[in-house]
């Protein structure tokens, strides 16, 4: 999560993540409405990808009417585009629109809302299902456990499914989440303020796969 980074060195510290191991740069894209934070949009992230053209940006969108945004990120060069339920009323639609533009669909829930409140329609249409473990709107938040079994329920309903893990994740939140089942794991502070930064990426690394070999027996 690049929310975590120096904002006055983007592009080098995505690079830095990338050359440590990275594989997905997570953009936390904030509007003031939907959370109460602004951080940055389509312009910044032009530049990232001008920058780092084969970056692979999951973008999520802490934002309200995130069926305004879908052509401007696009444009930009994000690679997936991951909407939170509780800002749409249409999420079919806003798929549909997303996968339009050629950019993977996701699906974000945050602490408050249950896993129930993705339809079997939006889960199997999307490519990713995001499952909060804190407040959207700012880094640097304690690891909330109460939302891990989501994740179980989630696991089940789509056992083919990415489903991603944002907010407070690091070596010591590390197994709770790769046993229930993620397999995409989104850190920021855990990474930006280590001393070696490839080493915490790859020990995240190393839990999840564990945990999915098993999962997969």
């Amino acid at each position: 999560s690049v929310l975590a980074s120096d904002f006055g060195n983007l592009s080098a510290e995505c690079r830095r993540m990338i050359k440590g191991g990275a594989e997905w740069l997570h953009m936390d894209v904030m509007d003031g409405h939907f959370v109460p934070n602004i951080t940055m949009g389509a312009p910044i992230l032009t530049c990232v990808h001008k920058g780092i053209p084969d970056i692979f940006m999951d973008c999520h969108m802490m934002v309200a009417q995130p069926e305004k945004w879908v052509n401007d990120i696009a444009d930009a060069g994000g690679a997936l585009y991951c909407f939170h339920l509780e800002a749409t009323s249409d999420p079919i639609s806003l798929i549909k629109a997303i996968h339009d533009r050629n950019m993977k669909a996701g699906v974000a829930i945050s602490p408050d809302t249950p896993s129930t409140a993705i339809t079997d329609e939006v889960g199997e249409k999307v490519d990713m299902l995001l499952v909060m473990t804190v407040y959207p709107g700012r880094g640097g938040q304690k690891f909330l456990d109460r939302c891990v079994p989501k994740v179980a329920e989630l696991r089940a309903r789509f056992p083919q499914k990415d489903i991603e893990v944002d907010g407070g994740v690091g070596p010591k939140t590390i197994d709770v989440c790769a046993d229930a089942g993620f397999n995409v794991i989104v850190a920021g502070t855990a990474i930006f303020n280590a001393p070696n930064p490839e080493e915490v990426i790859q020990f995240l690394k190393d839990t999840v796969n564990t945990a999915q070999a098993k999962l997969a027996k």
